[in-house]
């Protein structure tokens, strides 16, 4: 997976808040609006990120990841991209994971997935598509989307299993960046969100 040729930079962008990412139920394919302060999250990302010329920017067709996109600055260059759509949770959408555990004890959606939803390997394989096109643009590239999808990126990046990406929490608004030192694929920061301080 790398490719030592480009040196470019990676900028992974979480969406800003909705009622559900701050009650923690389950949001993937539910098209649910920024919060008020979702809306000022995504505008302080506004200085996050202005002196950073990105080569190519992509984002989630998902109206709380477009929204993000707008408010950044950056909706009128971004090209929709399938492979940033939130993880599709099937049966557990909409569910915290202590509703989940209720009926099923231990419940780990990174270890054992959902019913009527996407697999981890078609997560993994919508992450590595997504990058394999990123790693190719000579230059900076955002990516705006949602937080499991944006956690199974950052492993892959870095070749870890997509499981592993349960250990890489993100926050709303928050950006990381994935890079290279040497020629070697590196999580450069990761859930950063000194910009809402």
């Amino acid at each position: 997976m790398n490719n030592p040729n480009f040196k470019n930079k990676i900028y992974l962008i979480r969406h800003g808040e909705t009622e559900w990412s701050r009650s923690k139920q389950h949001t993937g394919r539910s098209d649910i609006p920024l919060t008020e302060e979702g809306e000022h999250q995504a505008k302080t990302l506004q200085s996050k990120l202005s002196k950073i010329e990105f080569k190519k920017i992509f984002t989630s067709p998902l109206k709380r990841v477009l929204r993000t996109c707008q408010l950044a600055g950056y909706l009128e260059r971004a090209e929709h991209s399938d492979d940033l759509l939130e993880w599709d949770y099937g049966d557990c959408e909409g569910l915290t994971t202590p509703q989940i555990q209720e009926k099923v004890p231990n419940w780990n959606l990174f270890k054992d997935g959902v019913q009527e939803g996407e697999t981890i390997e078609q997560i993994a394989a919508r992450a590595d598509h997504i990058l394999s096109i990123a790693a190719q643009i000579e230059g900076n590239v955002a990516l705006f989307a949602s937080g499991h999808i944006s956690r199974v990126i950052g492993a892959r990046w870095v070749e870890f299993e997509p499981e592993k990406a349960q250990f890489i929490a993100l926050s709303t608004a928050s950006v990381s960046i994935l890079s290279y030192e040497h020629e070697w694929r590196v999580i450069q920061s990761w859930n950063d969100i000194s910009h809402l301080n």
